[in-house]
């Protein structure tokens, strides 16, 4: 006896099982290409300064830090629940990494109190060099309803090979929301308090001492 086979159920089933990937597909490359980009946004005007910059021209080096801030990626750290583990938001990005967004960050701050910022590529002969390790950069949360950008880095200013000082900056500013946009108020906030600090500490500096 010949037995006949239904091959329709089997087509049906073989369609149904395509189109469902290609819409998990489909779906997977909406969620991967919804990631919401950040950056420190505008630089505010600053106040004319009452006298002339000290010093009158610096190199500033490339920011440097943690592999973890050589990338795109946002961090965060519960430091309720596990000060330890560092969670990343999963549809934030930075617009940079934030080792270079600092780095412009603090050379717009510097260039606007009238100081010349200079590159390393620049012809910079008995200029001083400004060099900047980032220690910390990262949302952290003290509950679940509260948190700050906390941002910790360590500054060296060298003239003709000499270190003329360095100095550790820490500073902590309060996010006006607990998530990625808050984080990301917080840091830029943090950051311009750094800049500021490390204005004033420049002025303080005798780059021209033996």
């Amino acid at each position: 006896m010949r037995t006949t086979v239904n091959r329709q159920p089997l087509r049906f089933s073989a369609a149904v099982a395509i189109a469902c990937s290609l819409l998990l597909a489909g779906c997977a490359s909406k969620e991967r290409t919804s990631n919401t980009i950040f950056d420190f946004g505008p630089v505010a005007p600053a106040m004319q300064a009452a006298a002339a910059p000290k010093p009158a021209a610096i190199v500033v080096m490339d920011v440097t830090g943690p592999a973890t801030l050589d990338t795109e990626r946002m961090f965060y750290r519960l430091n309720y629940a596990d000060a330890q583990q560092a969670r990343t938001y999963a549809n934030s990005r930075w617009s940079a990494t934030p080792v270079s967004l600092v780095t412009q960050r603090i050379k717009a701050r510097l260039a606007q109190s009238g100081m010349k910022v200079l590159s390393a590529t620049d012809a910079a002969t008995g200029v001083p060099i400004l060099r900047i390790e980032i220690d910390d950069f990262v949302h952290a949360f003290a509950s679940a309803g509260q948190s700050e950008g906390q941002i910790m880095l360590r500054a060296s200013v060298f003239q003709e090979h000499r270190l003329v000082d360095q100095r550790s900056f820490h500073r902590n500013a309060p996010a006006p929301s607990q998530d990625a946009a808050g984080g990301v108020a917080a840091l830029a906030t943090g950051t311009d308090q750094v800049a500021a600090d490390l204005l004033a500490w420049l002025a303080s500096l005798d780059t021209q001492g033996k």
